[in-house]
């Protein structure tokens, strides 16, 4: 008899028994079971090629290439990211499982799930004849599809789909056939040869599909209850339990009535059975569903930390840690149950979210940016945007993270301004240069073809120099905190121009050859604000160059630890020319610096800054920090791609910025400064060492303009003007 003959047959016993109750028809009925029984035994145990053949209408290669034996695979785990703290900021999955053991799980939801799906699971074997046979004469009478597979088919079958790698592997898995029901068959006896009821019923809860992307009974009992399996009531349980028949039909969320009436249906199932009583029954029938919704975004939009949480996801893809290829990378972060402990503090992530947010709104055609990091280690804290994560243009949304290097975030940079000069300080300060070397600084000057020698040898054009803070005479105290660009050039080329590019690359920051010209010192070259962090951070650290670092550990979902991530750290600066740079750069904090005047930056614990305006008024920077926190805040103009333009006739959070008002300690400072005034109560009151001279006795004769919230025009090295800010593109001082 063939599968198509034993159906037929089917349905006609079946049609039958609706109109005759004598003896020969309860003969016939059990005749026609017992050869069902015996076809499908046969079935299971003859070779899975005679199988195949004897039911080629129902086989397909897919099928085939399923396999014959279940392997105890580990199911797609969500990974959690976690703040230093321990806090929770994200999670990356996909499936939203955290497989745990049955001893974790309420007795009351191990019941509900087995009264409604496997009453005899610890009564039979992977086979439950009775059933099975009994949902095949309903199925051909009815004409309606009736359960018949013991929660270990079930099991068989979750995971065989689980375990497909291709989507036509995955169709194979779940396609209606008798060849796929005999393998899963197969397979299950064969499962449950070499595990326990026990062991079987921790894996099905674990690997089943509760709906609204709850894989698993732990992810289904934290995002319908709020509360642990362990702690699921009997209202609970058989919410749970009755959603597995049919996760998207019965989802409380979006079907309520449904939902209940299936749950209520579980309750009478377990009352039938015994498990609770007729009264407890029909009193839980009559409450609500009470779901308590807990959500579960997957990945980093609308977290607290939305690109301090994209750096870490693609620093991870981009590090062997987690693989050889990105591939692996991929998987193992979406499917491996990670616990990735970052160095992000929520406190100052919170500080920095407010503080750009306040300043700059979404819309706004700027960007405002801000940047942690701490000295000697390299941990990044937080990272902060205006602009929020997201696809839809018209709210501001971005994924474009304009904190970190391309590499992490598809931004190109934007030039840095006179925080440059910070470069040519430590390179002076090597090739022993006395902070009070002075040099007559006028308004204007310009530096003659061949003043400074590229790396390669190569020398540069003319350069025409402007002032607009101050001139004079200067020493290397008043000329870095007054910002006075024609002192710098000349400081430039005492120092040399490749010692300045050097002193940049030793602190991070990547020089192309063609920035390797005169106005380099002016900041002409692209960078994001974490490679600037993390340069200012190496004068706050002593001299210690230290590679940023948002990682701290990564633990797998069984608890071992399989990647810890410690400091990346080189000396690039002695200690006593940090200690120089920190107490010339300290003044622009103090009353009478730049930052302290116009921008509200003093802090009650030590710091120092220096503040950049890029040229053309691009952007605009405050690079401020303490002994134990690097801050960079930027402010910079953005066009619909991302690309720089000007701040000059921009409004930003309804103020129009004006040629005048573009400035590093008026914009860029005040943003540095809400943010860092909440911050610096959670920093201690640690000093900068003393530098190994005391500060030079300003120049006597001295012509100072009165402080305004412009700084300097700088020209690049091809003598094009570009008029500035606090310190335009190439510089300046306020």
């Amino acid at each position: 008899m063939s599968w198509d003959e034993l159906r037929a047959s089917l349905r006609q016993t079946a049609q039958r028994e609706k109109h005759h109750d004598g003896p020969l028809s309860i003969v016939g009925t059990m005749a026609l079971l017992s050869a069902v029984a015996g076809i499908l035994l046969a079935a299971i145990f003859i070779p899975g090629t005679a199988l195949f053949a004897s039911t080629a209408n129902d086989v397909s290669n897919d099928i085939v290439d399923l396999p014959l034996t279940l392997d105890d695979q580990a199911s797609a785990q969500t990974t959690r990211l976690l703040a230093s703290n321990g806090d929770l900021i994200a999670y990356f999955y996909e499936e939203n499982r955290q497989d745990i053991p049955l001893a974790k799980i309420s007795p009351l939801m191990q019941e509900a799930i087995l009264s409604i799906e496997d009453a005899r699971f610890y009564e039979h074997g992977a086979l439950d004849l009775k059933g099975t046979l009994r949902a095949l004469v309903n199925n051909a009478s009815e004409g309606a599809t009736q359960g018949g597979s013991s929660i270990t088919q079930q099991l068989v079958k979750l995971t065989l789909v689980s375990q497909a790698t291709t989507k036509k592997q995955r169709m194979a898995a779940i396609k209606k056939s008798t060849a796929r029901k005999i393998r899963e068959l197969k397979l299950a006896i064969q499962y449950e040869e070499t595990h326990t009821k026990k062991e079987i019923l921790e894996r099905y809860l674990n690997l089943a599909y509760f709906g609204d992307s709850a894989y698993g009974i732990s992810a289904a009992s934290y995002h319908y209850f709020s509360r642990s399996p362990a702690k699921l009531n009997v209202r609970q349980a058989a919410t749970l339990a009755g959603l597995v028949k049919n996760p998207v039909e019965f989802d409380p969320r979006i079907y309520p009535e449904k939902a209940l009436a299936r749950r209520n249906t579980v309750l009478a199932v377990m009352a039938r059975l015994g498990k609770i009583s007729e009264a407890d029954a029909k009193r839980y029938q009559a409450a609500p569903l009470g779901l308590k919704i807990t959500k579960f975004p997957n990945g980093c939009v609308s977290t607290v930390a939305e690109f301090s949480c994209d750096y870490v996801r693609r620093y991870l893809l981009k590090t062997t840690a987690l693989g050889a290829t990105v591939e692996e990378r991929q998987r193992a972060l979406e499917r491996g149950g990670l616990t990735i402990k970052s160095n992000i503090d929520v406190r100052m992530q919170k500080a920095i979210n407010k503080a750009v947010s306040t300043t700059v709104a979404p819309k706004d055609k700027a960007i405002g940016a801000m940047a942690l990091l701490e000295p000697g280690t390299g941990k990044v804290k937080g990272l902060a945007q205006s602009k929020p994560m997201g696809r839809d243009r018209k709210k501001g949304q971005s994924f474009i993270d304009f904190t970190v290097p391309r590499a992490y975030g598809d931004s190109g940079g934007f030039p840095a301004g006179s925080t440059f000069k910070m470069f040519t300080v430590a390179a002076a300060l090597k090739q022993g240069i006395d902070v009070g070397q002075t040099f007559k600084s006028p308004p204007k000057m310009t530096m003659p073809a061949g003043s400074y020698f590229a790396c390669n040898g190569g020398g540069t054009s003319p350069w025409p120099v402007n002032n607009s803070t101050s001139s004079g005479t200067k020493n290397m105290y008043t000329g870095t905190r007054e910002s006075v660009n024609t002192y710098f050039a000349q400081l430039e080329k005492k120092a040399g121009l490749c010692n300045t590019v050097r002193a940049a690359e030793a602190m991070g920051i990547k020089v192309p050859d063609q920035n390797q010209v005169g106005p380099f010192t002016l900041g002409v070259t692209n960078v994001s604000p974490l490679d600037m962090a993390a340069a200012y951070a190496v004068p706050a650290s002593g001299g210690m160059y230290c590679k940023p670092r948002p990682i701290s550990s990564i633990v797998d979902s069984t608890g071992k630890t399989i990647a810890k991530y410690r400091p990346n750290c080189e000396r690039v600066m002695s200690k006593d020319d940090a200690a120089q740079i920190n107490d010339i750069l300290r003044g622009v904090q103090e009353p009478g610096g730049f930052g302290y005047d116009l921008g509200g930056t003093g802090l009650n614990i030590p710091s120092a800054a220096k503040t950049g305006t890029a040229q053309d008024n691009q952007s605009v920077w405050y690079a401020g920090y303490t002994p134990k926190l690097a801050a960079m805040a930027m402010i910079a103009g953005v066009k619909k791609n991302g690309s720089p333009k000007s701040l000059a006739g921009v409004t930003i959070n309804n103020r129009f910025l004006d040629f005048h008002t573009v400035g590093g300690s008026s914009l860029a400072g005040p943003m540095w400064a809400k943010a860092m005034h909440v911050i610096q109560g959670f920093l201690p009151s640690e000093n900068f060492d003393k530098p190994p001279k005391t500060k030079p006795a300003p120049p006597k004769k001295e012509k100072k303009k009165k402080p305004s919230t412009t700084d300097d025009t700088t020209r690049d090295g091809n003598g094009r003007g570009g008029r500035g800010g606090d310190d335009t593109g190439g510089g300046g001082g306020r």
